[in-house]
């Protein structure tokens, strides 16, 4: 089961929040906005990474909320709400009602 949760939360967050920001195009935004959204999809890219890496559904749990409280992580969703794109807060209830559901423990 902690193969298949880990797999589902994981194409949770790339299907709610990491496609959107990588799909997002840049046209009618602003200079610094084009460069924002560049920065963003390469941080995307990154977390999309790290948690296709993660070894079980705790792992993703756990990075999941440690992302919420970063310094870091904040600036980034900071960047993606001025944007207009989503950023794992928006989709934190839903995530944590998965995770319920799925009995994790973490």
């Amino acid at each position: 089961m902690s193969g298949y949760a880990r797999r589902q939360l994981v194409d949770f967050l790339i299907a709610r929040v990491f496609e959107p920001v990588l799909s997002a195009s840049a046209p009618g935004r602003s200079e610094a906005d084009k460069l924002t959204l560049i920065e963003v999809q390469e941080a995307t890219r990154f977390e999309i990474d790290r948690f296709r890496a993660l070894a079980s559904a705790e792992d993703v749990v756990k990075t999941f909320r440690r992302d919420l409280a970063s310094p870091a992580s904040r600036k980034i969703h900071g960047d993606l709400k001025r944007l207009r794109l989503p950023s794992l807060p928006d989709v934190e209830d839903e995530f944590e009602r998965k995770v319920r559901a799925f009995g994790v423990d973490a």
